[in-house]
């Protein structure tokens, strides 16, 4: 194949703005938000993302995980339309594997044929439903569905959803007298974090720590062991002071289960309620704050949870169990929009709150999976179960949108200033802390959390320096140029430690361009991966080599290959998939399937020029990014657009899968399984697999995960899977962003996890300011 890489490129920075829309296409995302899954919701991986950076070498970069050979651009098997027939012949007119593997040289054979087109449609749909049941949720549900819950001929019903009928639950003495129960972790996660210090020798003083400047791994870890220090006692604590944080989106939702972005999940981790947390090592744990007791069945088929009686909303009514039902009933309702949450809270057979304080959770079997189906949000009943059925989306009718202005809460803090692209001010709730005159919980530190949404770095971080806001996470530019003389350290400090968020171009597999795994595997050889890393990234970030970080035990012990720019294998692998330069006018072209806005109905064929747009949030040091893509793949004859939007927008397109590509990033879940929400069959309608990704191996494989018991045996299927999803190359996997954070030095108690300082317990519960000195 030849192309001349010599050429200009085919758009100058003066005449992309006219190129960036493209006649069919739409997107998202990361969560990273990245984000991306936290507080409320936190057995679910987050998407959206803000912030940047952090490894732990002295150098910031490298890598020490072997790496597997480099891919080899594979020899197809099939490479003609006379293969093509052939091989329909031979197998009964089967078109489906054909549409996945060479969906170009399929579609060539095909041509105008409507006879065959239909076929292949119906074959199609045939084999999207059976992998999407097959084992798993027996209920097909998309936004697109919710409907207004005054449909005559489909009403509102409440847990729709739900595996088990009323009529199914057991009686509570029943239930317990015929099994045996395990007692659970019930604790207090700040005692936790209290205990792991005492066994640290501390490698600094506060003073000594507030001297340093961050240059090396050694320093960093000195500042990080004095300022991470849990407050003395109370008297180290000023219970009066405001936080001043950073988010770099706005809140679209304060309603628990309709959160989706980084900026919602900090939010709902300080308002909402919830039973269960998590360590920074990812074991779970019932909170003492809300819970009495938790127990498992020894056959693994039920969890019994009694919460405490002191627990009230912010309007002052009770919480109960009945809240909890409740809610789960609202996730495993059809017509309630929410992808994120329903997955693994769909996985539960049924939830039964057999009085104000006792819970049962039933299991469909001893799944390896239940102890984090059973964390999920909870909504207050009274607020929403006259409500729900006439606006399932919790979102649209005016009573509704008056509750997530002003929502009532079930965690430590209310929300008492909303204003849109500006900033959300949280205030301390007495009454989640002290009850009847008395003190049952642990007071919060802060008055008042303030969330100052500022999207454009350089102006947030020039808000830093001047005090307005007291902590943020830094690009890689800003620590290594901007943060290192007197006009940052004056008030501030920065610290960085490894944190589990990637960041990746995806690819539509609905889009005529990106079915075929060779052409997304050219996409990854056609990029820079090398300038990223380095005029990009600066050299802090590692290089992404599929959905684990190497740190992970989910990750495999001899890692893929990493991805490196070469351009001649980028053509090879283009070139046998079925796109030439045909016309001799530079750009590559091919047959491919017309689909109209991606919906799976199937047009046509016709000839195409290689010419696609990829969607990326507002944001600067993105868009870099993807105009380096478009640089790179004009090299090749590959026209790419680039079109920035608003991170809601984004959102939106990748929820209707009305994208060619996009550029976006995931934070970890707690669990492996989370991942299936993102890489399923089932997921691509009900979840948030928005590159419509299916391959029936992967599909099985988490399916085999939720069922091994055995921790090593587990750890293998989902190293099959990191591999098998990097060899298919549904996305280009970039960079693991680290957690690098500046911090005012007034505030004292933060420390890490993969997660970064925030998203698990204790998280942002143990920071606080020190009283003024008088």
């Amino acid at each position: 194949m030849s192309t001349d890489r010599n050429r200009p490129f085919l758009h100058t920075p003066g005449t992309l703005a006219l190129m960036t829309i493209c006649k069919r296409s739409s997107l998202f995302v990361l969560f990273v938000t990245l984000s991306l899954l936290a507080s409320g919701c936190t057995s679910h991986q987050g998407d959206g993302a803000d912030g940047d950076v952090a490894t732990d070498s002295d150098s910031q970069t490298g890598q020490d995980t072997t790496a597997e050979a480099p891919i080899p651009v594979e020899a197809p098997t099939i490479t003609t339309v006379e293969q093509v027939a052939s091989e329909l012949e031979s197998n009964g007119g089967n078109m489906v594997p054909l549409f996945e593997s060479v969906p170009n040289l399929l579609a060539e054979h095909i041509g105008q044929d409507e006879g065959k087109l239909k076929t292949l449609n119906e074959q199609l749909k045939k084999t999207h439903v059976e992998r999407s049941n097959s084992g798993q949720a027996k209920t097909k549900t998309t936004e697109d569905s919710v409907e207004s819950g005054g449909d005559e001929n489909n009403p509102f019903r409440l847990g729709d959803l739900v595996p088990m009928a009323d009529k199914d639950f057991p009686e509570l003495a029943k239930l317990l007298k015929e099994n045996k129960w395990i007692d659970k972790p019930v604790v207090d996660s700040t005692e936790l974090m209290k205990q792991r210090q005492e066994k640290e020798k501390s490698l600094a003083s506060v003073k000594e720590a507030l001297s340093l400047k961050n240059s090396s791994n050694d320093i960093n870890l000195k500042i990080r062991s004095a300022m991470g220090r849990l407050a003395a006692n109370d008297k180290s604590v000023d219970f009066n002071s405001t936080w001043n944080r950073h988010t770099s989106g706005d809140v679209k939702s304060t309603n628990p289960i309709m959160i989706s972005s980084s900026a919602e999940f900090d939010v709902s981790g300080l308002t909402s309620f919830g039973l269960m947390g998590f360590d920074w090592t990812f074991t779970p744990f019932a909170s003492k704050d809300t819970v009495v007791s938790w127990q498992t069945s020894e056959n693994g088929l039920f969890d019994k949870v009694v919460i405490r009686d002191d627990l009230v909303w912010s309007d002052g009514k009770k919480i109960t169990a009945h809240d909890v039902e409740f809610s789960y009933r609202v996730i495993m309702s059809s017509k309630v929009p929410v992808p994120a949450v329903r997955s693994g809270t769909d996985q539960l057979q049924g939830v039964k709150a057999y009085d104000d304080q006792t819970l049962v959770y039933f299991h469909p079997a001893p799944l390896a999976t239940n102890v984090w189906n059973i964390n999920f949000p909870v909504l207050p009943r009274h607020i929403y179960e006259k409500s729900i059925a006439d606006d399932p989306t919790l979102a649209t009718s005016k009573y509704h949108v008056s509750m997530d202005e002003n929502p009532v809460t079930g965690g430590s803090y209310v929300i008492t200033k909303r204003v849109r692209g500006q900033e959300i001010v949280l205030q301390r709730r007495d009454s989640y802390h002290t009850v009847n005159g008395k003190q049952v919980r642990d007071i919060p530190h802060f008055k008042n959390i303030r969330f100052a949404i500022i999207q454009d770095p350089s102006t947030a971080l020039l808000s830093l320096k001047k005090g307005n806001i007291e902590e943020m996470q830094l690009s890689p530019e800003q620590w290594k140029e901007q943060t290192n003389d007197e006009d940052f350290y004056g008030k501030n400090t920065k610290v960085y430690d490894i944190e589990w968020v990637y960041f990746y171009f995806g690819w539509n597999s609905r889009s005529p361009f990106f079915r075929d795994a060779r052409v997304r595997r050219a996409m990854s050889l056609a990029f820079d991966h090398a300038e990223m890393m380095e005029r990009h990234r600066k050299g802090m970030d590692e290089q992404s080599q599929g959905i684990f970080h190497r740190t992970s035990p989910w990750a495999p012990e001899t890692l893929p290959a990493a991805y490196k720019q070469d351009l001649d294998a980028a053509e090879e692998l283009l070139e046998s998939a079925g796109w030439t330069d045909t016309d001799g006018d530079g750009i590559l072209d091919g047959m491919v399937f017309l689909d109209n806005e991606f919906d799976g109905q199937l047009e046509g064929v016709k000839r195409s020029n290689f010419e696609f747009t990829i969607a990326v949030s507002n944001r600067s040091d993105r868009i870099a990014l993807c105009e380096l893509l478009r640089e790179n793949l004009d090299q090749i004859g590959i026209i790419c657009n680039v079109r920035p939007v608003e991170f809601t927008v984004l959102q939106q397109m990748a929820r209707d899968h009305k994208f060619h590509a996009q550029f976006a990033g995931w934070g970890t879940g707690t669990d492996p399984d989370t991942s299936e929400n993102l890489w399923t069959t089932k997921a691509i309608d009900s979840g948030r697999n928005y590159v419509a990704y299916s391959n029936p191996e992967i599909d099985k494989l988490f399916q085999d995960g939720k069922y091994e018991l055995d921790p090593e045996k587990r750890r293998k299927i989902y190293q099959d899977i990191h591999r098998k999803l990097y060899q298919d190359q549904p996305y280009t996997w970039l960079y693991f962003r680290n957690a690098y954070f500046a911090f005012s030095k007034t505030l004292r108690g933060y420390n890490f996890s993969a997660r970064g300082p925030y998203n698990y317990g204790p998280g942002e519960s143990t920071i606080f300011k020190a009283p003024a000195l008088k």
